[in-house]
């Protein structure tokens, strides 16, 4: 049962934050040409791998305890904050994220750019490419890492990130778009749960609880967080003020 929780939680992060780098590097590749930009695509990717490569070892060292309750807190500073903007986002007290206005946006920043080639390459759309994917990808190396690792099951998170990030860039080569229509509120209310959850066991397991039916009992903390945050989402829409936050 953990190991589709641990799957389905790598996978819908990385699906995520793929949607979000797909935009940036479209936008940059469309405009300036795609060359540049994917080779800032592969060097962050490179970089990302490095990461993985490197933290996941060295969590092992770590007593498995230990490990639980750093892992698990991390977790829950994720989680937290993804839900809190989901729900956020689901009771209208913040503008939903709109893939297409930042592909606009994006678009008219490179096309105002300067053009700087070195070695036959654009420098702006490499950069931009670089960054996007690289940000919007360590979120996700740490996902792997760390529910990986304390799994102890890193092929499988990075197997899950890889069909995600896959899936994501098909289908941005097929239609040549921002991914507008993912429902991607719904993805990171999902995220959110999974990371609060799987923080929430993790960390109690370290500081030396033990759960009533063992991994079982991840079902019913999904089940609780799950009715908590419908619960705020429909008390926040019956409050709601006029003024949105800009989304972000």
């Amino acid at each position: 049962m953990s190991a589709v929780f641990l799957f389905a939680a790598a996978f819908l992060a990385s699906a995520v934050e793929a949607v979000e780098a797909l935009t940036i590097v479209l936008a940059v590749g469309i405009t300036r040409g795609f060359r540049s930009a994917m080779i800032g695509v592969g060097a962050a990717s490179a970089a990302l791998a490095v990461v993985v490569v490197t933290l996941g070892p060295a969590l092992t060292v770590i007593p498995i305890r230990g490990l639980r309750v750093v892992v698990g807190g991390l977790l829950l500073v994720f989680g937290l904050q993804w839900l809190r903007k989901a729900i956020l986002r689901a009771s209208g007290y913040k503008a939903l994220h709109d893939e297409d206005e930042i592909y606009r946006r994006e678009a008219a920043e490179a096309a105002a750019a300067g053009t700087q080639l070195r070695g036959g390459t654009d420098w702006y759309a490499f950069t931009v490419a670089f960054k996007g994917v690289l940000l919007e990808g360590l979120e996700v190396a740490f996902i792997v890492v760390t529910f990986g690792s304390n799994q102890g099951n890193i092929p499988l998170a990075a197997a899950a990130a890889v069909a995600a990030v896959i899936v994501v860039a098909v289908t941005g080569v097929l239609v040549r778009a921002p991914l507008a229509r993912v429902p991607e509120n719904l993805m990171k209310f999902s995220v959110g749960l999974l990371l609060t959850t799987f923080g929430t066991f993790w960390a109690a397991e370290g500081a030396g609880a033990s759960w009533p039916g063992s991994d079982a009992a991840l079902l019913a903390l999904l089940a609780f967080y799950t009715a908590a945050a419908y619960l705020l989402v429909r008390l926040l829409a019956a409050r709601r003020g006029p003024v949105m936050e800009t989304a972000h």
